[in-house]
C-alpha cells in the first residue's frame, strides 16, 4: 500500500467520521469518498459501530449475524471450488466479497441462494436453515440475489420484468385468473410499486421499452429494482459494476449505499476496488475456494495474504479509479450515456 492510499482509506473508515467530525477534505474526490461511506440510518450506523469492535480475522463472530455458514464445501471432480469453514455476515451492513477470478465467489453465492448444491455444509439466514432450499424458497425467506450476467427477459417490457417479481399475486392461480375482481387490486398495487422503483432507478421512462433494448448498466439497475419488488431483508449482488459504463458506476454505488441506509443487509461480489473501498463496511477475501482474510476495508487492503492472493505486485498503487468521482468527468460521461 502507498502512504497516500493508506492515509486516505484510514480517514474513510475511521469510526465516527461524518459531517462535522471528519477532517476537512482536501479535494472534491475526498469529499465524495467521505460521503460515500457515511451511513445515514440508525441501523447502518449501529452496524458500523458494531463492526468496529470485531477483530479482523477469518471466521470472526459478528454481534448481530444475519447469515451464518459452516463447513460449506463444493467440489467439481477433483477440484475444490469452495471450502468455507465459517463465515458470518453482519445485519444492516455492506459486506464485500472479493478475490481473484476462480476464487469461488460466485459458486459460494450459488450455494447460499439455492442455485447449486454442496457436498457438505450448513448455513442459516435469520436463524432458519436454508440448506437444501431452492432458489425460490430462499427468496421467500427474504434473501434475494442478482446475477453477474443479467437475467432480464429481453422480449418483455421493463415494467413486465418488474411485475414478474411481485409476490403472492392471486391471478397466478389458474382458476382465479378467470376472476379479475380477485386480482385487479393486487395488480394495480404491484404496478404502482414497480413504477415507483423504476423512478428511483431512473428507468421509469423506459417502462414500456423491451428490456433487451437497455444498455448493460441499465439492465443492472433493472435487476436491482426487480429484486426490491420482493421487499427483501438481504440482497446479494454478483458483480453489479461489471461491464457497466463509468457514467452509471457512481449511480449504482449510490443505490447500493441507499439499500444499506434503509436498513437492508447487502453482500456483494466485486472486482472494482474503488467500489469496495468506498462503500463497504466489511470485506471478505476468497482465494482458491477458501476465505483468507476479512475485516474493514483499510485492514484488508494492508493484509499480506490479500496482497499476495489478490492485489499482487501492484499493491502500491490506488486500485480504485477515484478520478470517476470528479463532477466534471461524471457530467461528461453521463452526457455520453444519454446519447446512446
Amino acid at each position: 500500500m502507498s502512504a497516500d492510499m493508506s492515509a486516505e482509506t484510514s480517514a474513510e473508515n475511521a469510526p465516527g467520521n461524518g459531517p462535522g467530525t471528519s477532517p476537512e477534505p482536501e479535494s472534491v474526490v475526498d469529499a465524495a469518498a467521505a460521503a460515500a461511506v457515511a451511513p445515514t440510518s440508525a441501523v447502518a450506523a449501529e452496524a458500523r459501530d458494531d463492526l468496529a469492535q470485531v477483530e479482523p480475522v477469518v471466521g470472526a463472530p459478528k454481534p448481530d449475524a444475519i447469515l451464518v455458514a459452516d463447513d460449506v464445501v463444493r467440489r467439481f471432480g477433483g477440484m475444490t471450488a469452495v471450502d468455507v469453514t465459517h463465515l458470518e455476515v453482519q445485519r444492516g451492513a455492506i459486506t464485500a466479497l472479493i478475490g481473484p477470478n476462480g476464487a469461488g465467489k460466485t459458486t459460494f453465492f450459488n450455494l447460499l441462494t439455492g442455485f447449486d448444491t454442496p457436498q457438505s455444509g450448513t448455513w442459516s439466514f435469520e436463524g432458519r436453515s436454508l440448506h437444501g432450499k431452492s432458489g425460490a424458497r430462499v427468496a421467500q425467506q427474504g434473501m434475494v440475489r442478482t446475477f453477474q450476467l443479467t437475467k432480464a427477459l429481453s422480449r418483455l417490457t421493463v415494467l413486465q420484468n418488474m411485475l414478474l417479481a411481485a409476490p403472492k399475486n392471486p391471478g397466478e392461480r389458474f382458476w382465479l385468473s378467470w376472476l379479475p375482481f380477485t386480482w385487479k387490486a393486487h395488480e394495480k398495487a404491484a404496478t404502482d410499486k414497480a413504477m415507483e422503483l423504476l423512478a428511483r432507478f431512473k428507468l421509469d421512462d423506459k417502462a414500456g421499452d423491451f428490456a433487451g433494448s437497455l444498455s448493460g448498466g441499465q439492465r443492472k439497475l433493472l435487476e436491482m429494482a426487480r429484486a426490491l419488488m420482493t421487499d427483501p431483508t438481504m440482497i446479494m449482488l454478483d458483480e453489479p459494476m461489471a461491464g457497466v459504463n463509468p457514467a452509471l458506476v457512481q449511480s449504482l454505488l449510490g443505490h447500493v449505499q441507499a439499500l444499506r441506509d434503509e436498513g437492508m443487509t447487502v453482500l456483494f461480489v466485486e472486482h472494482d476496488m474503488h467500489a469496495v473501498r468506498h462503500i463497504s463496511d466489511w470485506v471478505v477475501v476468497m482465494a482458491e475456494g477458501r476465505i483468507v482474510a476479512e475485516g474493514p476495508p483499510r485492514a484488508v487492503m494492508q493484509d499480506q495474504a490479500v496482497v499476495d492472493a489478490y492485489l499482487g505486485a501492484h499493491h502500491d498503487t490506488d486500485l480504485g479509479d477515484d478520478s470517476l468521482l470528479d463532477p466534471e468527468i461524471l457530467a461528461r460521461l453521463e452526457a455520453e450515456e444519454e446519447k446512446r
